[in-house]
């Protein structure tokens, strides 16, 4: 049978892809050290370069180096007020980027038919369901909106960089924002409209070519979030102490 069929190549379940941003923001939230961090970002690049996404994977983490070595170096070199507000900002940014890196991953790699087909196997609520199916629809339009924006910028020769924004801000910010506005509201209501077209409101169970199933692949990503969150527990004294 056609449900049947697995796509080739590395596949996790939808499920499984938010119980790993699920237990991606716990490991966060609790890492002991700027060191447990970093090696959470390594299993989520690992997680992407099996899916193909090497490219990303490369520069999310020589991003997040750098971005480590920037904190060692505040923490060890600065004092004063001026430390405290680097340290604070950098906190919160090690604490959410890696699980905005995992997301990226995931809404890059799921497409909207499995999420709903999966979905309807553990009977999420429509009101929940059908937001997130429009927004996995949402963020890929926007940026080839983004990108048509780009091109129409350097054509008037304005940067949409923060060097531009800082040379003219106020030809960056007509050029970037009103056009973005404009597209993301047209965009919001052609998926809107494209949804109740293809019966996303239809209560009778929905169908997908691929067979949406925890395989081995998916047990095992399972298992390795929770034994990283575990072993966070174990070392902050959250299991014992």
């Amino acid at each position: 049978m056609m449900g049947e069929n697995r796509k080739k190549g590395f596949w996790l379940d939808p499920r499984a892809k938010l119980f790993l941003i699920l237990m991606c923001v716990l490991a966060s939230m609790v890492a002991p050290s700027l060191g447990y961090q970093f090696i959470l970002v390594l299993l989520i690049a690992l997680l992407g370069v099996l899916f193909g996404k090497w490219k990303y994977a490369v520069n999310a983490v020589c991003f997040y180096a750098v971005i480590c070595v920037l904190t060692v170096w505040i923490m060890t070199e600065m004092t004063g007020t001026l430390r405290t507000m680097f340290v604070a900002f950098l906190g919160l940014f090690h604490k959410v980027y890696a699980c905005g890196m995992l997301a990226g991953i995931v809404l890059s790699t799921t497409k909207v038919s499995e999420f709903l087909s999966a979905m309807n196997r553990i009977h999420a609520p429509k009101k929940l369901v059908i937001p997130l199916a429009v927004m996995l629809r949402y963020i890929p339009t926007i940026q080839e909106d983004w990108r048509f924006i780009k091109d129409a910028m350097r054509m008037r020769d304005v940067s949409p960089t923060p060097a531009g924004f800082l040379k003219n801000p106020g030809m960056t910010i007509e050029c970037i924002y009103v056009p973005l506005m404009m597209a993301a509201s047209k965009a919001a209501d052609e998926l809107s409209i494209a949804s109740i077209t293809r019966g996303i409101e239809n209560p009778s169970p929905r169908t997908c070519l691929v067979q949406i199933k925890c395989g081995a692949a998916d047990w095992i990503g399972m298992s390795v979030a929770v034994a990283f969150f575990a072993l966070e527990l174990c070392l902050q004294g959250g299991v014992i102490g």
